[in-house]
Parts: structure tokens; sequence; C-alpha cells
């Protein structure tokens, strides 16, 4: 897998090989918050690779409070149930690595509801324009 960039402490980005599965709970930044997206489904390999996320809602003043909400995903509210993106758009957002848990029900169903589906939509732009944020 390519260079993934890793937010490291004082909110500096430094890029290091990082892969990702399914249920990692993963951390970007916006200017002044963070934000928390989760790794529904990995599809394909290389640059034909679709990634599946869930975006949360919240925006937290640190990667710490992004962490401790995180303990507890089930008192977080979802922007996004699914969103598949190109591995291009999903390199456009940089992201680190904060937990994994494993994937419910509900999480699995969005993305077997996309699989099923006729028209399966797969986006270019990063999470952050997805979510209207530059």
């Amino acid at each position: 897998m390519g260079l993934i960039p890793c937010l490291q402490d004082e909110g500096r980005v430094e890029s290091m090989s990082q892969p990702f599965q399914a249920g990692d709970n993963l951390v970007f930044q916006l200017e002044s918050a963070f934000g928390v997206v989760r790794v529904l489904a990995i599809d394909g390999e290389g640059p034909q690779t679709v990634w599946h996320l869930l975006v949360y809602e919240e925006f937290f003043p640190t990667v710490e409070d992004a962490e401790r909400a995180i303990a507890a995903p089930d008192s977080l509210r979802i922007a996004k149930s699914h969103l598949a993106l190109t591995d291009r758009a999903f390199e456009r957002t940089p992201t680190a690595r904060i937990g994994h848990h494993e994937l419910n029900e509900a999480e699995l169903a969005a993305v077997r509801r996309w699989q099923e589906s006729e028209v399966k939509e797969v986006l270019d732009r990063s999470v952050l324009q997805l979510l209207g944020m530059r």
C-alpha cells in the first residue's frame, strides 16, 4: 500500500506506510478540529481500490478527544452511513488510525446494499469535499 499521511504530535502530518482494514476508525484534520471516519470495507487493489466509509457528524478539538469519543461509538451521530470512494479520493483526505472495533450489522448492511445495487456510485472527491468543506 502507498504512503498514507499520519497525524503526529502538535497536529503535524508525516507520511508513513499504514495499511487500513475494515473496522478501523480514522481521524482526519480540518483547520481547527478533527473528524472521524470508519472503514466499512475495502474492495480491489491499487488504483482500482474502492474505500467504503462511514462518516461521523461530530468534530473534536484534539485527536485525544476523538479517541475518547470513538471508545463509545453508539454515542456518536452518523453524518453519512456509507460513502464509496476511489483510492485517489481517499488519499486526498489525510487520515490516521485511532482505533478499531468490529463492524456491526447495520454497518455491514450499508455495504451489502451498495454491493447489491444495480448502480454502484463510486465518488472521486475527498471526504472534506463531500462534507462541503475544503
